[in-house]
């Protein structure tokens, strides 16, 4: 494994370099989800699939570079326009070569962060197994608590009301673009878990969430 002098490997940089980056902090801790999500994916795919673990790793952690405080811009109306995966995809390249990354492999995960959002159209399976394992997490319990902890730091979630609707549009969009039977599979207790939350933050609540 490729590594700098002093004996780390690409991994244990780019996650330390994640963690270090990642703001809020609670932001760090997606990235370790998504990859083990696409471990749990892979393995229950038959035939078991070949796939390049170390693009999915890289870009699994670089993935979201963009979406971090001191890396989007501040000023509202440039935030509203801001690409947050395109930005990740322009700084990957010069971050994965200083931490020792293949270079062969450099592309392949910069094509992964390109794709990896559900809007995406992936046509290589890494691309598609890290856009499955990101749907994933935006079900279920995690989803909520992602969510919630958006309130008041994300400039879209200004009211309770934000985030319940945010997650009412993931459980009734999401589900259908997941692409491998593998995901749908581990996706249905996430999307009940999501779907009995809201019924009973609907039966508590009402209109008067806030």
């Amino acid at each position: 494994m490729s590594g700098d002098a002093d004996g780390r490997g690409f991994r244990e940089q780019l996650a330390d370099y994640i963690r270090q980056e990642a703001t809020p902090p609670y932001k760090f801790g997606h990235q370790p989800r998504v990859y083990r999500l696409t471990r749990e994916i892979a393995a229950a795919l038959e035939p078991a699939p070949f796939y390049d673990d170390d693009v999915v790793y890289a870009a699994v952690y670089l993935h979201d570079l963009g979406v971090f405080l001191a890396h989007r811009p501040g000023e509202q109306a440039a935030l509203e326009a801001w690409d947050s995966a395109r930005y990740a995809c322009e700084q990957a390249p010069e971050l994965l070569r200083r931490f020792g990354f293949p270079e062969a492999k450099v592309a392949a995960v910069v094509e992964c962060i390109r794709d990896h959002q559900p809007k995406d159209d992936p046509q290589h399976f890494e691309a598609t197994l890290i856009r499955d394992a990101d749907i994933l997490e935006q079900l279920g319990a995690v989803a909520v608590m992602r969510t919630a902890a958006k309130l008041g730091s994300d400039t879209r979630f200004v009211h309770m009301a934000d985030a319940r609707d945010a997650l009412r549009r993931a459980l009734d969009t999401l589900p259908d673009r997941i692409r491998l039977d593998a995901t749908r599979g581990l996706a249905l207790a996430r999307v009940e878990a999501l779907r009995e939350f809201l019924w009973a933050l609907e039966a508590e609540a009402g209109d008067d969430l806030g």
